[in-house]
């Protein structure tokens, strides 16, 4: 991470105005650290590696990326953006310390977050079998900012090491081997989110996706009624793509909806005069991919004041032939 040179005091003589001379303005010098990371975790994912978390910086503190040390030696440097991070090439059976700094654009560095402790477990023979699937999961939003996932426990043949949960294919929390349930923060108010758990084992086989899960974070305090289509569902048939959903309350008709397809906008979805569906909208898609082509799918609508609102639960479909 390049950091920022350190601001100077810039003085500016002023002179000549209004009769007043020898007037002085000088701008301070950012000197003030921002606060240190809040919950830091270190969960062994493997033999060799560690998985860091912590959670993000309010945008009052200014922060631009974060330092994480494993004892007093600097092992990686990440955007602000990043909350999480693996340690990789670790020894197995070993013990590691781990903090984190936050740092701003005037190369301030904050105090070390509360040390978070880890042992990485005993190396395990080959093993190139991955844990079975969670068969279960469950979730339920506990604010406009967080949910609690909850699954039920994997096998395999030399034990699970972590469970990952994932959002929309990227993973954004890991969990311990005898956890079966956890609380996500930092999540949007009136957003719907899709989680699937992995359970990894000491070789760091992942597992399969386990059953897919929506969560519905409600609005936040005078945030008003959700704005992102509800029950959208994605259904592939030879050389055709099928999407449904319900109509948010925007207040009025809703006409026009935009489509995401493997995290890319794709289209605009248009219901003209007199076809706007008041209650199950329906759009078929015609496509030339090959079958066997996966698509992540998502929509949002356009609100009346032009704005798009939230984005539907994301859904995979396979495309046939």
């Amino acid at each position: 991470m390049r950091r920022s040179a350190p601001t100077l005091a810039l003085c500016l003589a002023v002179a000549g105005i209004t009769g007043i001379t020898g007037l002085t303005a000088c701008t301070t010098p950012d000197t003030r650290p921002p606060p240190a990371p809040a919950g830091l975790t270190a969960q062994a994912g493997s033999a060799t590696s560690v998985h860091v978390m912590w959670n993000a910086a309010a945008d009052r503190d200014g922060v631009t990326g974060y330092q994480v040390f494993e004892a007093d030696r600097l092992v990686r440097e990440l955007p602000a953006e990043k909350t999480m991070v693996d340690i990789t090439g670790l020894a197995p059976q070993t013990g590691y310390t781990f903090t984190v700094r936050a740092e701003d654009a005037a190369g301030n560095l904050s105090g070390p977050a509360p040390a978070a402790r880890v042992t990485t477990p005993a190396a395990k023979a080959e093993d190139r079998t991955a844990p079975t699937s969670p068969a279960a999961t469950t979730a339920r939003a506990t604010g406009p900012r967080s949910a609690q996932v909850t699954w039920t426990a994997a096998t395999d043949d030399t034990g699970i090491t972590a469970y990952d949960i994932y959002q929309g294919g990227v993973r954004i929390h890991t969990a311990g081997p005898g956890e079966s349930t956890t609380t996500l923060a930092g999540l949007r108010p009136d957003t719907v989110y899709t989680f699937t758990v992995r359970a990894r084992d000491g070789a760091d086989n992942s597992s399969p996706d386990g059953p897919a899960v929506d969560v519905t974070t409600p609005p936040a305090a005078g945030d008003g009624p959700g704005t992102a289509p509800a029950e959208f569902a994605a259904t592939a048939s030879p050389g055709t793509v099928t999407l449904t959903w319900t109509a948010p309350d925007t207040g009025g008709e809703t006409t026009e909806y935009e489509l995401y397809v493997n995290g890319l906008p794709t289209t605009v979805i248009q219901f003209g005069a007199g076809a706007v569906p008041s209650g199950r909208a329906e759009h078929r898609i015609t496509v030339a991919e090959p079958a066997g082509t996966v698509w992540a799918v998502k929509l949002r609508a356009r609100l009346p004041d032009g704005n798009w609102g939230s984005f539907s639960a994301e859904r995979r479909i396979t495309l046939v032939a």
